[in-house]
């Protein structure tokens, strides 16, 4: 499958990447990309979604990051300019976490914005 020539300003770090490396490998696959985008949903207007995704379409926007690609569709790639997918194993959290410039107002557990 090609791989779409568009791009987006979302970056995941390093902490990130190693972890999508770690699931991947637990799973066995090699051909999963990291989606992440935006919904209408939540308290505040807008929900975040991450998952793996097999398909690629031709206006989705994909950077590469040490082997890890991370894919944004078209509509999200607005809502998502600048920002930042982390993962945290604290006391406090554990998972990954997207720290969002364009974000105006969140709920408290971040899940949401508008």
């Amino acid at each position: 499958m090609e791989t779409s020539p568009l791009t987006h300003e979302v970056t995941l770090t390093d902490a990130a990447v190693a972890k999508i490396k770690s699931l991947l490998e637990q799973e066995g696959r090699d051909d999963l990309r990291l989606r992440v985008g935006v919904a209408p949903g939540g308290c505040s207007g807008l929900i975040y979604q991450l998952e793996f995704d097999d398909e690629l379409s031709e206006d989705d926007a994909v950077r590469d990051f040490d082997g890890v690609e991370l894919v944004v569709d078209k509509m999200s790639v607005p809502y998502l300019a600048g920002a930042t997918v982390d993962f945290q194993d604290t006391l406090a959290q554990t998972g990954f976490v997207i720290d969002n410039p364009n974000a105006a107002n969140t709920c408290s557990c971040g899940g949401s914005f508008h």
